[in-house]
């Protein structure tokens, strides 16, 4: 699954999102569209198609609990995790809670990427563009320009 596209929404009183129909025909047909949305890396939501959820949790799963570090990665990965059902309308349900901790009120957008979407504020989402590094060539040359091993 290749996800693409940024995308502006918004949440009404229910705390009802609609999906965009341009994301939805990226995720292919299907009779019902299953996610699980939890807090970001950052200040922000995932929304995770269910499969995608379940490839990313079965390497979670693998995890040494044993291991501090690792129970207090899976804690803050997990939380605030929940399945999501996207209704005849097209729109998913967001707990108050996630929607207070991404600071989102009304206006969202959606950005979409390989597998995933991201859900911001619109107001952070701006924020975070215009803070953008003053060389992206740098950036991309730190990120992708390293050489390839030599081939055996």
């Amino acid at each position: 699954m290749q996800l693409l596209g940024e995308y502006e929404c918004k949440i009404d009183a229910k705390g009802r999102m609609r999906l965009p129909s341009g994301l939805i025909n990226q995720l292919g047909e299907s009779e019902t569209h299953n996610f699980v949305i939890n807090r970001g890396f950052e200040k922000h939501l995932m929304l995770y198609p269910e499969k995608v959820w379940d490839r990313i949790t079965e390497e979670i799963n693998e995890l040494n609990l044993y291991s501090k570090k690792n129970r207090d990665f899976v804690r803050y990965f997990y939380r605030g995790a929940q399945k999501v059902t996207m209704d005849s309308a097209d729109r998913i349900l967001v707990t108050k809670r996630l929607l207070e901790y991404a600071d989102v009120e009304k206006d969202l957008i959606l950005s979409a990427y390989n597998d995933r979407i991201e859900i911001w504020a619109k107001e952070e989402y701006e924020r975070i563009l215009d803070d953008e590094p003053d060389d992206f060539s740098d950036l991309a040359e730190d990120v992708l320009g390293k050489p390839k091993p030599p081939e055996l």
